[in-house]
C-alpha cells in the first residue's frame, strides 16, 4: 500500500516541506518547497495545500528537534506526546515552540490526519555511554541530562543513502546556521559534537558552541546576567555574528574579510573549530574511511571544506570534496521524515486512526531495526 506523507521541517521564520507517495521500496516526491511562515503559520499551510490541488495527505510527520529524555522513536502526535513535547522546549528554545505552532497549524488544517513527530535526537538515542554520559553528578542523569545529539535525520538520510556502500567508518559534518559533527560507526552513530542541548560543539552562526562552563559562572556572577540574558546571548548574539561584530553568515563574512580582520578570524575559528570536532570523531571510530559534508556551508561552500579538510592533512583526509575519502552529500530530511513515517504507519494499524488511539503507548512508536 502507498501512502501520501506530507513532511513538515520547521525553523525559525521559514519552513521547508515536501509531499512524497511513499511504498515498501520507493519514495515519489509529489510536490517539495520553502514557505516564509513568520509569523504565520496557517498561511503556509494554506500554500501547501494550494500546492497539493487538493490531495490530502494520510500522514503528516514532523521534524522535532527535541523530544526530551523519553522521546526519541518516530511515534504519533497525541496529547500525551504534545505534553512530553511543551516539556523539552526547556531543551530547545529556539526550536520547540515553533514545532509546536506547526503542529497545531497542521491539526487546523487537516483536522482528524494522524500527525507523526519525527526527532532529531533520534539517531543518537542510543550513544554509548563513553559518549552519551556528562561528566556531572550522577543524579542528574535522571532529570534527562545527557548528550543527545541533533541533526539526526540528516545523518540517518545520508546513511540511508549509501545502502550497501555505507563505509564502517563515517565522519558526518552537517554544517549550517547550525553546526554538529557526527561519528557514524557501521551505521549507527557512537559520537556527536552537540552535547545536552543545540548550543553545544562547534561554534555556528549565531550559538557559541562549547565554551568554558566557568566563563558562563562569570557571566552571572559578575554581569549579573539572568538565564534569560544569557540566553539570548550565546544562542543569538555570538558565534560568527559574535566574533565578527556584522554577521552570521559566511558568505557575507567573506565579502567583508579584506577589509575587515574580524571577519577573516570568524571565519577561520568556525573552520578549525569544525576541524577539531572531525579530528575528535575519527579518534571515537579509531581511523576514518570517509568524511561527508552536508548542510548548506557543507555542500555548497568549497573554500570553507578545503580550509577544514587542510587542517585535518595529517590525518590523511584528502583536500576538496568528491576527493579519495571526502565527499559533499544532500541530505533530504524530509523525505527522511515520510520514510520513517510511513515505517511507523506499516508498523501497526496507524491507517486506522480509532484503532491506533486504542494500542497500547509502547506499540504507536517505531522501533530500532
Amino acid at each position: 500500500m502507498e501512502t501520501l506523507i506530507l513532511a513538515i521541517n520547521g525553523g525559525s521564520s521559514s519552513l521547508k516541506y515536501g509531499a512524497f507517495v511513499v511504498g515498501e521500496c520507493r519514495a515519489e516526491t509529489v510536490v517539495s518547497g520553502a514557505v516564509e511562515s513568520r509569523p504565520n503559520h496557517t498561511a503556509g499551510f494554506d500554500e501547501i495545500a494550494a500546492k497539493l490541488g487538493g490531495a490530502r495527505p494520510n500522514a503528516i510527520g514532523h521534524r522535532i528537534v527535541h523530544g526530551g529524555p523519553t522521546l526519541f522513536r518516530p511515534t504519533l502526535i497525541d496529547d500525551r506526546v504534545l505534553s512530553n513535547l511543551r516539556a523539552a522546549c526547556a531543551f530547545a528554545p529556539l526550536h520547540g515552540p515553533v514545532a509546536l505552532d506547526l503542529i497545531a497549524a497542521a491539526r487546523r488544517r487537516y483536522p482528524g490526519t494522524l500527525q507523526i513527530a519525527c526527532f532529531d535526537t533520534g539517531f543518537h538515542e542510543h550513544l554509548p555511554a563513553i559518549a552519551a554520559v556528562l561528566p556531572v553528578p550522577r543524579a542528574l542523569q535522571a532529570a534527562g541530562v545527557r548528550r543527545y545529539g541533533f541533526h539526526g535525520l540528516s545523518c540517518q538520510s545520508i546513511v540511508r543513502q549509501f545502502g550497501a556502500d555505507l563505509p564502517k567508518r563515517l565522519v558526518i559534518a552537517h554544517l549550517g546556521s547550525g553546526a554538529s559533527v557526527t561519528a557514524v560507526l557501521d551505521g549507527a552513530s557512537v559520537d556527536t559534537s552537540m552535547g545536552l542541548t543545540p548550543s553545544g560543539g562547534v561554534v555556528m552562526a549565531t550559538r557559541s558552541g562549547d565554551l568554558d562552563p566557568g566563563l558562563l559562572l562569570f557571566l552571572l556572577r559578575e554581569h549579573g546576567m539572568t538565564a534569560g540574558r544569557l540566553e539570548e546571548l550565546l544562542d543569538r548574539e555570538s558565534g560568527l555574528l559574535g566574533i565578527s561584530d556584522r554577521s552570521g553568515d559566511l558568505q557575507i563574512l567573506r565579502r567583508l574579510a579584506p577589509a575587515l580582520p574580524d571577519a577573516r578570524l570568524a571565519i577561520d575559528i568556525f573552520c578549525r573549530s569544525v576541524a577539531k570536532q572531525i579530528a575528535a570523531m575519527i579518534a571515537s571510530l579509531g581511523g576514518l574511511d570517509l568524511l561527508v559534508f552536508s548542510g548548506g556551508i557543507g555542500e555548497h561552500d568549497a573554500e570553507t571544506r578545503n580550509a577544514i579538510c587542510a587542517d585535518l592533512a595529517w590525518a590523511g583526509v584528502a583536500q576538496g570534496a568528491d576527493a579519495g575519502n571526502v565527499r559533499a552529500c544532500s541530505p533530504n530530511e524530509e523525505e527522511q521524515i515520510a520514510w520513517n513515517a510511513s515505517a511507523l504507519m506499516r508498523a501497526g494499524v496507524a491507517h486506522d486512526t480509532a484503532a491506533w488511539h486504542h494500542l497500547p503507548v509502547s506499540a504507536r512508536r517505531l522501533p530500532n531495526g
